[in-house]
């Protein structure tokens, strides 16, 4: 569904991305793990068609789509749901899911197919319905988290780009999300998710790519990256290795750190 090959990309003179390839496809959840910095949400920055790339190519469905704005990129199937939410606080949780179809807006039957596509959002989120006529800046933060999936869903996508979904959440909220998201993935849906909590991240993935300062240095299968000693040093804070000090050093503790 998802296909980067080689993309450059940066701000400026500075590149951060350094010719990364990822792929990601129907019906697949995968997890992009990296420290602060690293490049993950300037990865799916240029994906979503929000910052130009300088070198590479970047696929949706085998059709090249690098250079288009990202009403085009939502057009054919893809919907970021960023960072910081981006909701219109002051209108109405109702009013947000609607915006969130208005790529559909000329289609036919468009009301028709915007009401059901709404209430498949207050199934996967009851506690929506029950606040549609909340305004935004009314909800708690999860409930928040979750008008920014269903808005991003209203758009009907086939792939779904989750950018720090966890961020500030309660840990009951938190697995709340996981557990729409894998749904998600589950009923068809091709999803890229970048999180913080990278150990919950790796269990509810299929695969995963590790990104290190603009480079891919690291994929495979979730659940052995999730193994990898260098993964559980760099990012999951795993218990590092100790060796033996000699004998006249026994109070000393030496500590090898595995890097990437």
């Amino acid at each position: 569904m998802i296909r980067v090959r080689g993309v450059i990309a940066g701000y400026g003179r500075i590149n951060v991305l350094k010719r990364v390839s990822i792929d990601v496809a129907a019906g697949e959840l995968v997890c992009l793990v990296g420290a602060n910095g690293a490049g993950k949400s300037t990865l799916l920055r240029c994906i979503q068609g929000l910052l130009p790339i300088s070198a590479g190519q970047i696929e949706i469905d085998g059709e090249i789509v690098s250079g288009l704005p990202a009403e085009k990129i939502v057009q054919r199937g893809v919907s970021l749901v960023p960072e910081a939410r981006e909701l219109f606080l002051n209108l109405t949780v109702a009013e947000n899911l609607h915006l969130g179809a208005y790529i559909h807006r000329k289609e036919p039957d468009a009301a028709h197919k915007r009401a059901e596509m709404t209430q498949k959002v207050f199934s996967i989120f009851p506690a929506l319905q029950d606040r549609q006529t909340a305004r935004a800046s009314a909800l708690s933060g999860g409930q928040q988290q979750m008008l920014a999936i269903g808005r991003a869903l209203m758009s009907r996508p086939r792939a779904l780009i989750l950018d720090e979904p966890s961020l500030g959440l309660a840990p009951l909220l938190v697995r709340q999300i996981f557990e729409a998201i894998s749904e998600l993935s589950r009923a068809g849906l091709a999803v890229l998710l970048v999180e913080q909590n990278v150990r919950a991240a790796l269990k509810l993935a299929t695969r995963a790519y590790v990104l290190e300062t603009g480079a891919i240095v690291a994929e495979g299968p979730a659940e052995i990256l999730a193994n990898d000693e260098r993964i559980m040093h760099a990012y999951l804070g795993g218990t590092p290795k100790t060796k033996k000090a000699p004998p006249d050093n026994e109070n000393i503790d030496i500590v090898t750190v595995h890097g990437i």
